[in-house]
């Protein structure tokens, strides 16, 4: 072989570097950018990240339940002024018409390529990074754990029952998003219930690795399935495994106040072996009438000698409930068990902007 070949292949790979970097340059992929928030929060921005982690590096934190993968399609915000071109194929599945006409993108697909207009909802805003340490783990069930994260002293976090947070698996560092279960009035502590999930790296970190006094970030709060607690209507809560957190939350809350709303709650499981905190609630049933409480199996074995409702939650809560035009709901679960819940609802008259709920894929 001609000994230049390999010289010739060299010099044409530097000149096609140079190209790429000076073509970089001119785009803005380097030096230092400006984004502004809202149109009035501001800061410098340098190198070639994304939205997203340009927003965290910037103490303003995004829901990503997924890490900036494009899973999850939570990390959602307004382009007003710049952006590196049309939307990616992988942002596609998450926008509907609407927020595409509108200048909705994700932010973990968007590169900080030059100066940027962008917004966000207000709320966002109120959303920290805190590092806990895990004072209390308790097996709920064979799958499902109880995780209580307390803050740094001196610190505390505001959230409205049935929010959501993330938090951020050490070594790997990947970010899961679980609802909070605790009661909002304890700012010093959060509680989450986490259901194992086959090969799930952050379950499997949770079950199998988590100990007590470990540290772990925790960033929140997110969501927009929250209590409603300028209403006075009527209340259906629906939920099934570890969907059980933020409903316990909203419940909590409103023990507190005296139980002022008339709430059902439906809480479905194959079998006795997937319930838990069964006489909690059923112990608030009899200490206000103002709420039932309806576990209900899919599933039962003969020698469980169940003897409450049985059959699918939403074939429960069908024949168990009347005319909901005047009602909310609340939801948590698994989407295909959300979308399913809906249609019993709508069934039943229920108005659309009366639903609340967060999908987890």
């Amino acid at each position: 072989m001609n000994i230049y070949v390999p010289i010739v292949l060299i010099g044409i790979l530097l000149t096609i570097t140079f190209i790429l970097i000076l073509v970089d340059k001119l785009m803005g992929g380097s030096g230092e950018k400006m984004i502004t928030v809202n149109q009035d929060t501001k800061f410098p921005v340098s190198g070639d990240e994304s939205v997203l982690v340009s927003l965290n590096q910037n103490k303003i934190f995004l829901p990503s339940a997924c890490g900036g993968k494009a899973t999850c399609g939570m990390c959602k915000f307004r382009l007003i002024e710049g952006g590196d071109g049309e939307i990616k194929p992988t942002e596609d599945p998450f926008l509907s018409q609407e927020e595409r006409d509108s200048g909705v993108r994700l932010s973990c697909q968007v590169k900080v390529r030059g100066d940027m207009k962008i917004e966000i909802p207000e709320v966002l805003l109120n959303a920290k990074e805190y590092e806990t340490v895990v004072d209390y783990i308790e097996d709920l069930t064979y799958d499902i754990k109880l995780v209580r994260f307390k803050l740094k002293e001196g610190e505390q976090i505001d959230f409205k029952p049935g929010q959501y947070a993330q938090i951020r698996v050490p070594g790997i560092e990947v970010i899961r998003a679980y609802s909070m279960a605790s009661n909002p009035k304890d700012k010093e502590h959060l509680e989450m219930i986490i259901r194992m999930v086959p090969n799930g790296q952050a379950t499997t970190f949770v079950h199998k690795a988590l100990e007590l006094g470990d540290t772990i970030i925790v960033t929140g709060p997110f969501g927009h399935f929250y209590l409603q607690e300028d209403s006075d209507r009527d209340m259906i809560c629906i939920a099934g495994g570890s969907g059980k957190a933020p409903i316990r939350s909203i419940v909590q809350y409103l023990r507190d106040q005296g139980m002022p709303r008339k709430v059902k709650y439906f809480f479905g499981a194959r079998t006795t072996k997937d319930l838990f905190y069964t006489e909690e609630f059923v112990k608030l049933s009899e200490e206000f009438p103002n709420f039932t409480y309806i576990p209900a199996l899919s599933d039962p074995k003969p020698e469980e000698n169940w003897t409450g409702e049985v059959g699918l939650i939403t074939d429960v809560v069908d024949r168990m409930t009347g005319d909901l035009k005047e009602a909310e709901a609340y939801l948590c679960g698994s989407p295909g068990m959300i979308n399913a819940c809906i249609k019993v609802l709508q069934k039943h008259d229920i108005q659309d902007e009366h639903v609340f709920f967060d999908k987890f894929s």
